[in-house]
């Protein structure tokens, strides 16, 4: 089901993710509206932070590879990366106008609004030299997300990251996160995606963000399926709260979903990108693995805050223990 070369790679457990991290800002009480708040309540946040965080707090070993902002909010979201457990010795710290990722976002199951600064994003000063520096003898998988395609230089050093990991047989992973405000057009985030597409082993995105590559909404679907007919090792179509529907080779596996009571939206698709990889590592087969990442999304959207809500393993396994998930309602 699974290529054994990248099996055995990713039985290294131990990970490189490229991408954003910042600070996040939570307006308290739960619940409370941003403009109602009189008190936030602070973490790191970004989707390559959070994914490393998800790892990290499940066992793996995992780096950022990412340019911090040489000022207290970049050296904040260093500190607080640490102190997860992330290896942060790849992230360079860049000065001048350069700032890290702010997002204030609210606890909220309905009517959540999420404001997110990105002026001047440190994170998009990504170099070659940068990616250069990961270690192939050691590393298991390279993780990119789509934000980090989405600007130069970064974009060039995301694509470079994953030729140099191609040819010393490391597995490449890329989450889409497709955010349309940093993109020029949907024309280039249509052929970047593709050219990104091209040389990733593991590839998840959710309807929007296949029907960016795909050029169209309602192509996304057949666009999984021939990616994964093609080269893609696994492509994984996520749906939502219909579960998700995974290409491996000649295998079709649908997943469901734990059902919570949301407190909020957002951190779920990092939240199954750390635990279906970490699972993975772990030796467990693929249908299990997608099972615990639907798991560990659901923990996360049922818990205030994001990397703070990320499972361990013994966490997780309680929840799975106690909780049975739905049928996925295939669409793909």
């Amino acid at each position: 089901m699974i290529d054994a070369a990248i099996q055995n790679r990713l039985k290294r457990n131990r990970f490189a993710a490229i991408g954003r991290a910042g600070l996040d800002l939570y307006p308290e009480p739960a619940g409370a509206k941003i403009e109602d708040a009189g008190r936030f309540r602070s973490d790191v946040g970004g989707s390559a932070g959070n994914i490393a965080v998800s790892l990290a707090r499940l066992g793996s070993s995992a780096s950022l590879v990412s340019p911090l902002a040489d000022d207290p909010v970049g050296r904040f979201t260093r500190k607080t990366l640490d102190r997860y457990g992330v290896d942060t010795s790849l992230c360079r710290p860049v000065g001048g106008d350069c700032r890290n990722t702010l997002a204030l976002a609210e606890t909220r199951s309905e009517d959540c609004e999420v404001v997110i600064y990105r002026n001047g994003a440190a994170d998009f000063e990504l170099s070659e030299d940068d990616v250069a520096k990961i270690d192939h003898d050691t590393v298991g998988a390279v993780i990119a997300t789509g934000t980090a395609l989405a600007r130069e230089p970064s974009r060039g050093a995301v694509l470079a990251a994953f030729r140099q990991a191609q040819a010393a047989g490391t597995p490449t992973v890329l989450d889409m996160d497709y955010r349309r405000y940093s993109w020029e057009s949907a024309g280039v985030a249509q052929q970047v995606y593709m050219q990104a597409a091209g040389l990733s082993d593991i590839l998840v995105g959710n309807d929007d963000e296949f029907g960016v590559a795909a050029g169209a909404r309602d192509q996304g679907p057949f666009l999984a399926r021939d990616l994964a007919a093609d080269r893609t090792a696994i492509v994984i179509y996520k749906m939502g709260k219909d579960g998700s529907t995974t290409y491996a080779g000649e295998d079709v596996i649908e997943t469901g979903i734990y059902p919570v009571v949301a407190q909020k939206p957002f951190g779920a698709g990092d939240a199954f990108m750390g635990a279906l990889l970490a699972s993975l590592a772990d030796g467990v087969d693929l249908p299990d693995a997608l099972r615990r990442g639907a798991a560990s999304a659901a923990l996360v959207v049922s818990r205030d805050g994001c990397a703070s809500s990320m499972p361990d393993r013994a966490d997780l396994d309680a929840f799975m223990a106690n909780t049975t998930p739905t049928a996925s309602n295939k669409g793909a």
